[in-house]
């Protein structure tokens, strides 16, 4: 199984991008690659633009990116209440190629922050969404407190309760 996982955050240190490449890394035998939404670039989505320029040429090997997987891990960054600007925008310019952005793939998402609501409100939103892109939500789970939930030395969740959680949802994908 060759899954593929991603923040959707555009930070260097992206807590999201950890617990993504976390959460993939927990299905054996499973082949990972994690994405970095930098590596797309595309300009700020408007119609004017897409006139100008057609398909974005990061949005089109964004989508490609996805279509090598058989299962898609995503955690989703949480900025006043909903998706980063950035991640927004690429996934603007890729559903304007495909409305169906996730591929019907089997997907489980995932958000945190360092407080203790764990960006439950753009979890929310993505999978209340996730039917019209194309997503096939196997699971998603919020981890509030990151940076209490997490040891970077080992790159892996401490609390047993939330590793468990996360384990149990990435299994779905199967």
């Amino acid at each position: 199984m060759r899954i593929v996982a991603f923040g959707a955050s555009t930070s260097s240190t992206s807590i999201n991008k950890a617990l993504a490449t976390y959460a993939a890394q927990q299905v054996e035998g499973a082949e990972v690659q994690v994405l970095d939404i930098n590596n797309y670039d595309v300009p700020m989505f408007s119609e004017d633009k897409e006139k100008e320029i057609g398909q974005a040429e990061g949005a089109q090997q964004f989508l490609a990116d996805l279509a090598e997987a058989d299962a898609i891990v995503v955690s989703y960054a949480e900025h006043n209440g909903y998706y980063p600007a950035a991640y927004k925008n690429l996934f603007d310019w890729a559903s304007r190629i495909d409305r169906s952005v996730f591929q019907n793939k089997p997907v489980v998402y995932l958000a945190t922050s360092p407080g203790p609501g764990g960006a439950q409100t753009v979890l929310a939103a993505a999978v209340a969404s996730a039917p019209y892109f194309g997503a096939e939500v196997k699971a998603s789970v919020s981890v509030p407190s990151f940076y209490d939930n997490f040891d970077f030395e080992t790159g892996s969740i401490n609390n047993p309760e939330i590793a468990a959680e996360i384990k149990q949802a990435v299994s779905q994908l199967a």
